[in-house]
C-alpha cells in the first residue's frame, strides 16, 4: 500500500486531535484512504510545550518549511493570514494537497489559493473551516451542483448561539452570560471575534462563495454582532414567540448576491430557533431541493478534527487514484448587492408618550416611507401611571434604505422618546 507523508501545521485543541486520530486509528484510516497516512512531524513554536494528547516528542519541529517541503498532505491548523497563508503556498506551489480550518484566511485570499492550488494540480479542502463536524461546504459545493441554491442561513459562531440561548432561557443580561461563557472555556478571553460577528463573516464569505460561485471576502459581508442586545430586546421577542439568533445569511436578490451576518429574530417554529446551546446549523434553500438543514457541534477538538480527517482521507484518496483534477466551475459575475438594497422585515421598539394621535403619526410616517406595518404592539409601562408606552412594531418585507429612512422620520416626532431597538426578522 502506498504511503502519504502528512505534516500537521500547528498542535493546540484541534491540532493534538487530529494527531491522535492519524496515531491511534492508523489502519482504519488506511483501509479507507487507500494509502498509509503517515504523520511524517507536526511544526509548533515551541517543541517543549505541554499538549493535549501524548504525541512522540521527535515528531515536533520549529522547521515548518521543511516540513511543508518533504509532504505529501499538510494540514494547517495555526490560524491567521501569517505564516499559514505562506505555508500553504508553498505547499501548493510544488503540487501537495493541503486541508485546512483556517476561515480568516480563506475570506482574505480564498480565490487565490483556489486558483494556485488548479494550476498546480494539487487540491485544496477546508469543511473544517465552517461549522466544525458538520458537513455542509461538500454538500454545497458537489450534492447541490445540479440545483441552483437561493439562501443560506446559519448560526456558524457556537459562542453567540450559547450565550443568546442563556439569555432566552434565564433572562440574564449580555455582559452576565458571556462571563459564564468565558468560565465554561466557550469564549475567549477577547471575546472580540466572536461577539462583534467577524468569525460569522469569515464563514458567511466561504459559504456565499460556494453556494453562488462568485468569489466573496470579508469585505462583502455586512457585520454587526450581538453586544448592543439587551435583556429586554430578548424578553420582548420571547414574548412576542420569538427567539434572536446571531446568523450568517447569503441569498439572491433582485439586484445581485447579499451576505450579511447580524442578530435575527426567528419565529420559535423555524428549525434554526430550536439550535441551542454552543451548537451551529445550516439552513439552505434550493430551487428543486427545497429547504434543507445541517446541524450538529460547531466547535471542539475533536468534532473538528473530524472534519479535518474527512478531507484528509478525500484528499489522499484521489492522490491514489490518479487522474485529473475536475475543472473548476465557471465563477459568475454577479454582483454584490449593496447592503441598503437588502430586503427583509424588521422589528421596531418604539418608547412613546401615551396621547391621541401618536400611533396614527407614526402609521403615517411608515406609509410615506413605503414600509407596511405587518403588526404592531402596545405596552403601557405602569410605572409611569400610563403616560409612557412601549410599541413593538413588525413590517412586511423592505429595503434597509427605506427602513433606516423612516426609522429616523419616527425617531423625530415629539412623542417618541427613545428607539429602543431595530432587528431584522427572518422565516416569518
Amino acid at each position: 500500500m502506498k504511503t502519504l507523508k502528512v505534516a500537521l501545521l500547528g498542535c493546540g485543541n484541534v491540532g493534538s486531535q487530529v494527531a491522535r486520530i492519524l496515531t491511534q486509528d492508523a489502519a482504519v484510516l488506511a483501509d479507507r484512504a487507500g494509502a498509509n497516512l503517515e504523520l511524517a512531524g507536526i511544526a509548533v513554536r515551541n517543541t517543549a510545550a505541554k499538549r493535549d494528547v501524548d504525541l512522540p516528542a521527535d515528531l515536533f519541529t520549529t522547521d515548518a518549511e521543511a516540513l511543508v517541503d518533504g509532504a505529501d498532505i499538510v494540514i494547517e491548523l495555526l490560524g491567521g493570514l501569517e505564516p499559514a497563508g505562506s505555508l500553504i503556498r508553498r505547499a501548493l506551489s510544488r503540487g501537495a494537497s493541503v486541508v485546512t480550518g483556517n476561515k480568516a484566511l480563506l475570506a482574505a485570499r480564498g480565490a487565490e489559493l483556489n486558483a494556485l492550488a488548479f494550476e498546480s494540480g494539487a487540491q485544496l479542502r477546508y469543511e473544517a473551516a465552517v461549522a466544525g463536524a458538520i458537513p455542509i461546504l461538500r454538500p454545497i459545493s458537489d450534492s447541490l451542483s445540479g440545483d441552483r441554491i437561493t439562501k443560506v442561513m446559519g448560526i456558524v459562531n457556537g459562542t453567540t448561539n450559547f450565550i443568546l440561548d442563556a439569555m432566552d432561557t434565564t433572562g440574564a443580561a449580555f455582559e452576565d452570560v458571556l462571563g459564564q461563557a468565558q468560565d465554561l472555556g466557550y469564549a475567549e478571553a477577547d471575546p472580540t471575534a466572536d461577539v462583534e460577528g467577524h468569525d460569522a463573516a469569515a464563514k458567511a464569505a466561504i459559504l456565499a462563495s460556494l453556494a453562488f460561485h462568485t468569489d466573496f471576502s470579508l469585505e462583502d459581508v455586512h457585520c454587526e454582532g450581538i453586544t448592543k442586545i439587551t435583556a429586554a430586546d430578548v424578553a420582548a421577542a420571547k414574548d412576542a414567540g420569538m427567539v434572536i439568533k446571531l446568523l450568517a445569511i447569503a441569498e439572491r436578490g433582485a439586484k445581485g448576491i447579499g451576505v450579511r451576518v447580524h442578530p435575527t429574530l426567528l419565529r420559535r417554529n423555524h428549525p434554526l430557533a430550536a439550535v441551542h446551546g454552543a451548537f451551529n446549523a445550516v439552513f439552505v434553500e434550493a430551487e428543486n431541493a427545497g429547504e434543507l438543514m445541517f446541524y450538529g457541534a460547531g466547535a471542539g477538538g475533536a468534532p473538528t478534527a473530524s472534519a479535518v480527517l474527512g478531507d484528509t482521507v478525500a484528499v489522499a484518496r484521489r492522490v491514489v487514484s490518479g487522474g485529473p483534477l475536475p475543472a473548476i466551475a465557471a465563477q459568475q459575475k454577479v454582483q454584490v448587492m449593496d447592503f441598503a438594497d437588502i430586503a427583509t422585515s424588521y422589528w421596531i421598539g418604539l418608547r412613546v408618550t401615551d396621547e391621541p394621535g401618536v400611533l396614527a403619526a407614526i402609521a403615517a410616517i411608515f406609509a410615506q416611507h413605503g414600509v407596511s406595518i405587518e403588526t404592531l404592539r402596545q405596552t403601557v409601562r405602569p410605572e409611569t401611571n400610563g403616560g409612557v408606552a412601549d410599541l413593538r412594531i413588525v413590517t412586511h418585507r423592505s429595503t434597509e434604505s427605506a427602513l433606516a429612512a423612516t426609522v429616523a422620520a419616527v425617531s423625530a416626532l415629539a412623542a417618541v422618546q427613545e428607539v429602543t431597538s431595530v432587528l431584522r426578522v427572518e422565516g416569518n
